[in-house]
């Protein structure tokens, strides 16, 4: 027997032009995505491919001009290569909501490489995501979902209230706060 075909065809996500979304609100960007093969603004922030950043390191720095980079899942910054202390911004592309590399390379970013920059997401990042995103080292995100973007304005990002595992800022993780509640609430007694 072969399999049905559906009523309806699937609906495709509504894209609209990017935002971005940091701090709590909408922000106009200043920084500007630059082709590989295209010339860099005369004034303002450009976020360059790895490979551009790599081939063309001493004349971007040399240019005055604010940059950042843009990482593909799968591409490692190497911090005695790339200068890492020069970026204003990495930029870590989320090409598909299931593809989660980018999760650790923020964590990474953040913890073992002291990075203190902005790292951005980009590419389908969707609501539910933001809090996970946020715990992973995520501090500006490029949002293109219109649904996303209709659910920041309505309200604040969902909270997951306990977790397990540790974030990367200063929060209590899950098993140790209700730890602590329940040691405060015997001593109360």
């Amino acid at each position: 027997m072969s399999e049905p075909k559906p009523l309806l065809a699937p609906l495709r996500a509504a894209s609209i032009d990017p935002r971005v979304w940091k701090d709590g609100t909408f922000i106009d960007d200043p920084w500007r995505t630059i082709a590989d093969d295209e010339a860099l603004p005369i004034d303002g922030r450009a976020i360059v491919s790895l490979g551009r950043w790599r081939a063309e390191q001493p004349a971007l720095t040399a240019s005055g001009q604010q940059i950042g980079v843009r990482l593909q899942p799968g591409e490692i910054l190497d911090p005695a290569v790339d200068q890492l202390d020069r970026l204003g911004v990495i930029a870590l592309a989320f090409p598909k909501f299931t593809d989660g590399r980018a999760y650790s390379t923020a964590r990474r970013l953040r913890e073992q490489l002291g990075y203190e920059g902005e790292v951005r997401a980009t590419g389908d990042v969707l609501l539910d995501q933001l809090p996970l995103m946020m715990r992973s080292g995520f501090d500006a995100f490029e949002i293109v979902s219109a649904a996303t973007v209709a659910g920041l304005e309505a309200g604040p990002v969902p909270a997951v209230p306990l977790v397990y595992q540790r974030s990367v800022g200063r929060d209590v993780f899950g098993w140790r706060a209700r730890r602590t509640q329940r040691n405060h609430l015997s001593a109360a007694e």
